[in-house]
């Protein structure tokens, strides 16, 4: 630097400074995108909003883990956060724990929510879905809850002041009046109007205070959750327990395969069995019958010889040598005929009988064939079915990638005409070919001699 003249100086420092600048934007740039990644993370994972905590137990953990979105109604609402095993002597064998983000936990009540585990894919994959309840009370209140006396009940339900107010104001828990003279009746009512009737009732049951729930607000957090046990709603606490959804549980498209492909293959495998051994009974009868007929046709044999013999033969004196001859051509030759004849006969009838058997067997194990299929093939058709719906449904997947890959081409597009990545993309131009019939270049010495380059 010191060497350096004052306008190179001045150059530097420039350049320093511009310098400077670029790394200073570049690191805004980059902590500014970091940022937001983190916020539409947080976004989408819902880490600044109230999570509700619920639990289900299935008979098998394949195609789950930890992290797996739980959905509801085609939308994401919340995450698998844990998934362990049971105690050896416990009916289920898996324990699933998930969340479900505000404010869909509303759509989850103590009647009809359910988790239903179904197939995802063919290669052994299962979503996890929750579904909206039909009945009874939310399984979580947001409401804000305040302990009042009787007296102090019957202020509010007589105060002017509150307006359309009053009816959000809900008693927790008061006893149906009706359970006392018909025992069909439900015990408790849950989230009832604040009203003289609900004050009758409770001092009647002699209870001196009653909690009140404020529909009319919302507070910070959850202020009660839903008690299976005791039935009623429990103040919540960090430290209370998930709420339990019960199970749907279907097996996954691959097992049900094999076990339809397990079934078809027995159900041929015994049907192939039975006509090979009605076949093997077929041949066996036949080998019979022909045994049966040997002596038979040993006896037409000897019988044959004997009509044949010319000696001793009453038609050796009656006809004539010339006519004896010729009958004795045309009796050999009809004999011979007759035993070709009753061959074939003897043959074509074992034949058919074999083959009105065997069709008849092949008729019946068809039928039966046929009828065991059925069952099978409309099972198969029910999941294709199932199939065809699910894909039908999730229509916002095509339209989904068609829209990311429209914008990432967006964005190589504007990378490429960036002046500061415009560099990045640049191709370099093909090396030019050398001259082929150019004659060779002739240079001089210094001396004056001539060099051929």
């Amino acid at each position: 630097m010191p060497d350096l003249t004052p306008q190179l100086r001045t150059r530097l420092s420039r350049v320093e400074r511009a310098v400077g600048v670029f790394v200073l934007l570049a690191t805004l740039l980059l902590a500014g995108g970091f940022a937001w990644y983190l916020y539409q993370t947080a976004q989408r994972k819902g880490w600044f909003v109230t999570k509700a905590r619920y639990y289900t137990l299935l008979d098998s953990a394949t195609g789950l883990k930890v992290g797996d979105p739980v959905m509801l109604m085609g939308f994401t609402v919340g995450e698998i956060t844990r998934i362990t095993g049971q105690p050896p002597d416990d009916f289920y064998n898996v324990y699933v724990e998930f969340t479900v983000r505000e404010p869909y936990f509303g759509y989850l009540w103590t009647g009809g929510s359910k988790v239903r585990v179904s197939p995802a894919d063919f290669l052994g994959k299962r979503t996890l879905e929750v579904t909206k309840g039909t009945n009874y009370l939310p399984t979580h209140l947001v409401w804000p809850i305040r302990t009042y006396t009787l007296r102090e009940a019957e202020a509010l339900v007589t105060n002017p002041t509150l307006g359309a107010r009053r009816d959000k104001l809900l008693v927790d828990h008061v006893r149906d009046p009706a359970s006392l003279t018909n025992p069909y009746a439900p015990r408790w009512l849950t989230l009832r109007p604040l009203d003289s009737d609900v004050l009758a009732a409770l001092a009647a049951e002699g209870r001196p205070t009653l909690r009140v729930a404020d529909r009319s607000q919302n507070a910070d957090g959850f202020t009660a959750i839903w008690d299976l046990r005791r039935d009623e709603y429990v103040p919540y606490t960090p430290e209370a327990p998930p709420y339990f959804l019960p199970p749907d549980e279907a097996p996954a498209l691959s097992d049900r395969l094999v076990a339809i492909i397990q079934q078809t293959e027995s159900a041929l495998t015994n049907q192939l069995a039975a006509t090979f051994t009605h076949l093997a009974d077929l041949t066996s009868n036949a080998n019979r019958a022909v045994v049966e007929a040997t002596p038979l046709l040993s006896n037409l044999a000897v019988l044959s010889e004997h009509l044949r013999d010319p000696e001793g033969a009453l038609g050796r004196w009656a006809i004539p040598p010339e006519l004896y001859a010729q009958m004795l051509a045309v009796a050999t030759n009809a004999n011979t005929l007759l035993t070709h004849a009753s061959e074939t006969l003897t043959n074509t009838s074992a034949v058919l009988t074999n083959a009105g058997g065997v069709l008849t067997a092949a008729q019946t194990h068809l039928s039966e064939l046929v009828a065991a299929l059925q069952s099978p093939l409309a099972q198969l058709t029910a999941m294709v079915s199932n199939l065809n719906s699910q894909v039908t449904a999730n229509t916002n997947f095509v339209t989904t990638l068609h829209t990311l890959l429209v914008d990432l081409d967006d964005l190589i597009q504007g990378f490429k005409r960036h002046w500061l990545l415009r560099g990045a993309f640049k191709t370099k131009p093909p090396p030019r070919p050398a001259p082929t019939n150019a004659p060779p270049r002739r240079l001089t010495s210094p001396r004056g001699a001539e060099l051929l380059r």
